[in-house]
């Protein structure tokens, strides 16, 4: 499918895994250059999200994928920082973050008993 050793073979590789332990995706990330916070930063995530994988050991498969390629990335000499400059990623909202009066992003209404 993919040539061996080539960045998206290596990505398809990361995502056909079950898992990443977070040390796996901290060689990633330190082949990019970067840190977990910096990473937290790019994908526009919370830092404490990223860094309380370590506490369960493995990462999500999409956060290895992205992790793998910007390893390769680096490594390669592309810069993904210009790369990644070109997407608008908007931030992941938080859990439990609805407004007042709102639950799940519906409006609620009282309910005369």
């Amino acid at each position: 499918m993919f040539r061996v050793n080539t960045p998206m073979c290596i990505a398809y590789k990361a995502f056909r895994m079950r898992s990443m332990t977070y040390e796996e995706f901290t060689n990633h990330l330190g082949k990019a250059g970067i840190t977990a916070y910096r990473f937290a930063d790019i994908t526009k995530m919370n830092p404490n999200s990223i860094t309380n994988y370590s506490q369960k050991g493995e990462v999500p498969s999409h956060l290895a994928v992205i992790a793998a390629l910007l390893g390769e990335m680096k490594e390669n000499h592309l810069d993904f920082d210009r790369i990644l400059s070109k997407i608008q990623i908007k931030p992941k909202q938080p859990r439990g973050g609805s407004a007042k009066g709102r639950f799940g992003n519906s409006k609620q209404v009282d309910l005369s008993i």
